[in-house]
């Protein structure tokens, strides 16, 4: 299949969040207007009518910082540049400020027909000791709309590991959520990058600790699953038939294009990187990249990439490494890490808490 997604890194946000390592900057009018003619630029750049686009992927930043109109210019571009698949799934990231009913209908006659919204909890305290500019009740209200403007396809994002989270917190949250009309959760426990604003004493010690961030880790998986959330990757948990299948792209060895500073791509047998400047970005003709993996999807890759996903790992894919890791399969097993049915390696959800080790046990 020669198929293609495509992201789009849109590196603009209002505000900064305290815990984001994701390259952003402030957003302005001018600034936004020159970006999206240099993805424009780029988009012609790398046209191939030979390759089937099915995934468009706007992410961030906060995408949904820029105007239908100008979304609506990229999606047509990549149309005219491309084979685009009248079936293609296109996503936009969005913070829920920015989804008023106007905005809404332009993003759905733009093309966007999947919607990614940075929910992170649906309890008020949360939201504000993430540093959010939303409330519940706003994001509620922003789910309903898109719904209400005709979108299908809305996903949540969920955060655990707040400070102060406890179960019961969460356990509120996702019952809210799921009260929603959305079909998908990506559920990401916080990570403290290294220089950000929350990578500090005061943060670090008002997280829950290791065991109960493994627990409501736990909690989320049962939660989501009981109100019809399957999980299908170590983060993310959809209805059937509503997996992200951009995402399922970059854990299968797909290829994909990515166009913005900071974005990456694995494509033409190769990996390659945009660096995160976005002065370089619009200046240059072509967005200037680094190469970053000339072999890509080796075995290590494929395999490590593959425990990610619930699905798991065939073994029939792999004949070459098959003795060796069902050698080392009975004790995962035996400790509850692993699934094994004879063909199919598949992590547990405990062994989705500690995947990097177990991956690194099975694969390496």
């Amino acid at each position: 299949m020669n198929t293609l997604g495509i992201y789009v890194h849109v590196p603009f946000c209002g505000k900064k969040c305290g815990y984001c390592d994701f390259y952003s900057v402030c957003y302005t009018k001018v600034q936004a207007e020159l970006y999206v003619n240099a993805v424009l630029r780029n988009i012609r750049h790398y046209a191939d009518k030979s390759r089937a686009v099915d995934t468009i992927y706007f992410g961030g930043g906060t995408p949904s910082l820029l105007t239908a109109e100008q979304l609506s210019e990229i999606v047509s571009e990549i149309g005219r540049s491309f084979d685009l698949d009248p079936h293609a799934e296109i996503t936009l990231e969005a913070n829920p400020n920015t989804l008023t009913p106007e905005k809404l209908a332009g993003l759905r006659n733009a093309g966007i027909n999947r919607l990614s919204i940075g929910v992170q909890s649906m309890c008020d305290a949360e939201l504000k000791l993430l540093g959010r500019s939303h409330s519940a009740e706003r994001a509620a209200r922003a789910v309903k709309d898109a719904a209400e403007a005709g979108f299908r396809n809305i996903s949540c994002d969920l955060m655990l590991g707040i400070p102060t989270q406890t179960p019961d917190s969460l356990t509120a949250s996702i019952g809210t959520l799921a009260e929603l009309p959305i079909q998908h959760v990506s559920a990401y426990i916080l990570k403290i990058e290294d220089g950000t604003p929350f990578d500090c004493g005061e943060v670090k010690a008002s997280l829950p600790d290791e065991d109960a961030t493994a627990e409501l880790y736990l909690l989320a998986v049962r939660e989501l699953g009981r109100h019809g959330f399957v999980q299908y990757e170590v983060s993310n948990f959809a209805k059937a038939g509503f997996e992200s299948r951009h995402n399922c792209r970059y854990w299968r060895c797909e290829d994909y294009l990515g166009i913005g500073p900071a974005a990456h791509s694995c494509c033409g047998g190769g990996r390659f990187a945009v660096p995160r400047d976005i002065s370089a970005f619009i200046g240059a003709d072509v967005q200037p990249t680094e190469v970053t993996d000339e072999h890509p999807c080796g075995f290590e890759e494929y395999a490590m990439l593959r425990l990610r996903l619930a699905e798991g790992l065939d073994l029939t894919d792999v004949p070459e490494h098959r003795s060796d890791i069902e050698k080392k399969l009975p004790a995962l097993v035996k400790a509850g890490y692993v699934r094994f049915d004879g063909e199919r390696v598949s992590l547990t959800p405990e062994g989705f808490l500690v995947s990097n080790s177990v991956i690194e046990a099975l694969v390496f």
